[in-house]
């Protein structure tokens, strides 16, 4: 019988898979990771991240840092100060993360013009022909 017919394999490796996608797509957001490099060489004050981080509004910095908090990638420092100090550090698994994502970019940047280059061959190859009318 197909995996097709039976549907039993395919709902294992999705209830095994949607943890990790779950994750993943948390790492990988626009502004995780923004926030993640922002933050690498130590603790970092709110301020700090929200001139660091570009485009980013403050609402929206203020979410992710709750949300990296709450998955254990961020710890948050408040300090007993008029005005509070509030730091924002990375968690060992971040700055593990941190390490990823600097490999993911290195291999980025050593593959970018084989990368364009195999782009503009396969668009040279699939143009569809120009007709006059």
């Amino acid at each position: 019988m197909s995996q097709r017919n039976t549907g039993v394999t395919s709902q294992v490796v999705n209830a095994e898979a949607c943890p990790v996608k779950e994750v993943l797509d948390r790492v990988t957001g626009k502004w995780s990771v923004q926030i993640i490099v922002a933050a690498a060489h130590g603790p970092i004050r709110f301020t700090e991240l929200e001139r660091g981080v570009e485009g980013i509004s403050r609402r929206m910095l203020t979410l992710t840092l709750r949300n990296l908090e709450r998955d254990g990638l961020v710890t948050r420092t408040v300090h007993p100060t008029v005005p509070p100090k509030v730091e924002y550090e990375l968690t060992e698994p971040a700055r593990e993360l941190h390490c990823t994502l600097l490999s993911l970019t290195e291999w980025a940047e050593r593959n970018r013009v084989y990368i364009a280059e195999s782009r503009a061959s396969y668009d040279d190859e699939h143009r569809p022909e120009l007709v006059d009318v």
